[in-house]
């Protein structure tokens, strides 16, 4: 009997003298994180997940990459199965926050002396229902024009800063075969989406004040299909699919058959890997008929599930990446995103790169889309459907419109908040 007290002792001795790291690494609270970014936007992610888990003894992050992540998390919220921490979509927040789905930070916020002014301000009001904030912004991103510096300066064009300039030079730099085969597009007439935009540099605003109504069957929402009417059926500068049918896995920028195009600053690094090959620069938005700027502020945000209970865990791991500006100048070299932190942006790295500043520049006038709760269901099932059968040529200008307006009013009101 007095063996096995003695052998007991022993094992009790051993344990207590065990290594702190040790019983640490046992106790290490594990958050899940959810994600749609695949591929190279996972590398990205694991890059500043595994950044994180070194930096601290206390939590673990592993991330799940997690396709059709709107219904899954939805769905996880109501079974108890949700992640704690979630990458989300901004604009989407006005439509299911409402839904307890998401953890107000506000108190976490106040408790670590962080302020909205620290952030991009309308990337924060993205994020907000009400006087509640439901994450922190991960990336701020607003398109720009890029072009490509050889076929301009052999044309003998400036990049254009209106309007009108944009026009002149994508007549300028388009390329016809003899058989008028476009070989070369001046402007890329592309996306549909990019309407808001272009609305804002038309004088316009997508809604109306209170967010009631849309507010773009107007002369500024026929000024901009007008213009992309000139631009494709006019100047012939561009033909809907032409970067399809110049076969798989090419980029039309890239090799030099579209002159200037809107894109993100999530393709920098891929256009910057072309080297010599690819000699591009980048400018903000031209401007409209009347001087008015237009751009439209989107991203991402991390947020924290309602549901779990590991809440104080999820917001350090949140403002380790977003609030400290170390971390976040780290994740812009990673992923080359712009992050939401304004203190990170006084960065050598940003201030210093004349391909990041046009989108900076962009970012101080860009506009998020309004936060009510019917947006997200007016623009993607009411107003884009109508523009693109306006492009195609199956609908008059003022009949998209028209039906956009009817459609996405009755989107509105079926999802305002009572």
């Amino acid at each position: 009997m007095k063996r096995n007290i003695l052998l007991i002792g022993l094992v009790l001795a051993l344990f207590s003298l065990a290594p702190l790291s040790v019983l640490s690494a046992q106790e290490r609270t594990e958050l899940v994180f959810w994600g749609d970014w695949t591929g190279e936007g996972e590398t990205q992610i694991n890059a500043m997940v595994e950044r994180f888990n070194a930096s601290q003894d206390q939590i673990t992050v592993i991330y799940s990459p997690t396709q059709d992540l709107i219904t899954r998390f939805l769905t996880a919220s109501t079974s108890g199965d949700s992640p704690d921490v979630i990458i989300w979509d901004r604009w989407r927040t006005a439509l299911y926050a409402p839904r307890n789905v998401l953890l107000p930070i506000n108190d976490y916020m106040e408790a670590d002396g962080l302020t909205v002014d620290m952030f991009f301000t309308e990337a924060v009001n993205e994020l907000s229902v009400g006087d509640q904030i439901y994450g922190l912004p991960l990336t701020v991103d607003a398109r720009a024009l890029y072009y490509n510096k050889a076929l301009l300066d052999a044309a003998g064009i400036e990049p254009p800063t209106t309007w009108e300039e944009l026009r002149a030079a994508a007549a300028a730099l388009t390329q016809r075969a003899a058989d008028g085969t476009l070989e070369v597009a001046g402007f890329a007439v592309s996306d549909v989406g990019l309407f808001n935009m272009y609305l804002q540099q038309a004088g316009g605003s997508i809604l109306t004040e209170d967010g009631t109504a849309t507010n773009f069957n107007n002369e500024a929402g026929l000024a901009v299909l007008d213009y992309w009417n000139t631009l494709v059926n006019v100047d012939k500068v561009y033909e809907p699919g032409f970067e399809a049918g110049l076969g798989e896995g090419q980029d039309a920028f890239v090799t030099g058959r579209v002159a200037m195009q809107y894109n993100g600053p999530w393709m920098l690094n891929f256009y910057k890997s072309y080297g010599d090959e690819l000699d591009f620069g980048v400018v903000a938005p031209p401007a409209g008929p009347n001087g008015d700027q237009g751009g439209v502020m989107g991203g991402f945000g991390l947020a924290i599930s309602s549901t779990t209970d590991k809440a104080d865990a999820a917001w350090e791991f949140v403002s380790w990446w977003l609030a400290d500006p170390v971390n976040a100048v780290e994740w812009a070299k990673v992923s080359n995103n712009i992050p939401g932190n304004l203190e990170a942006l006084e960065d050598p790295y940003f201030q210093e790169d004349p391909y990041l500043q046009p989108f900076i520049e962009t970012l101080l006038f860009a506009q998020i889309r309004p936060t009510v709760a019917g947006y997200s269901p007016m623009e993607v099932d009411a107003l884009i459907p109508q523009l693109q059968l306006f492009m195609a040529g199956d609908l008059s200008a003022e009949e998209a419109l028209s039906i956009a307006q009817e459609q996405g009013d009755l989107a509105l009101l079926e999802n305002a908040l009572e």
